[in-house]
């Protein structure tokens, strides 16, 4: 006999951060062996923006020096490796979820903040590291993992700075948490 009672199980835990720590130390050396190249995402995504400005106006696109380096030959994102990184991300980071029975819509918030008002300073904080990434040459994950395991002292200084920031805007927003 079949129960009709729906049994919800608890989500898996989280992984050991210092056994993730090394896979994705692995999947950097992996990514320099087999592709030459570091991890990365914003090259993907300015592939994408080179690619999709340039049909729409394909004379402003080469106008703009940040973009008009992407647009050499065929404009098409799918000849940027990183373009296919990033959907591997984010599939891989989906299937992750769903194994661990923690993939769910949800905004997390403190108690002391709307909804509305964790939303908008989570568009401001990715605004934010967006024009980081396009003053820094790259993104964190650009500039610190591929950046820092090459020793690249401007890597070592940028994450220097990004933990800096970060425990000094911590002071101001830690309120909504409480």
């Amino acid at each position: 006999m079949v129960s009709n009672t729906h049994v919800s199980r608890a989500p898996a835990p989280y992984s050991n951060p210092y056994l993730a720590g090394i896979g994705l130390g692995l999947v950097l050396l992996a990514a320099f062996v087999f592709v030459g190249r570091g991890l990365g995402a914003s090259g993907g995504v300015s592939a994408v923006v080179a690619s999709g400005l340039h049909a729409v106006a394909p004379e402003h696109a080469h106008r703009l020096e940040w973009l008009s380096g992407r647009l050499a030959g065929d404009a098409s994102p799918l000849k940027e490796w990183l373009v296919f990184e990033g959907m591997g991300v984010v599939l891989g980071a989906l299937l992750s979820g769903l194994l661990a029975r923690r993939a769910m819509v949800v905004v997390e918030k403190g108690p002391r903040v709307s909804r509305r008002a964790r939303l908008l300073m989570a568009f401001f904080g990715g605004s934010l590291m967006a024009v980081g990434a396009a003053f820094a040459g790259g993104c964190t994950s650009g500039q610190a993992l591929t950046g820092g395991a090459l020793l690249n002292l401007g890597s070592w200084a940028f994450m220097l700075m990004v933990f800096a920031g970060a425990y000094a805007v911590a002071t101001f927003v830690k309120w909504q948490w409480r």
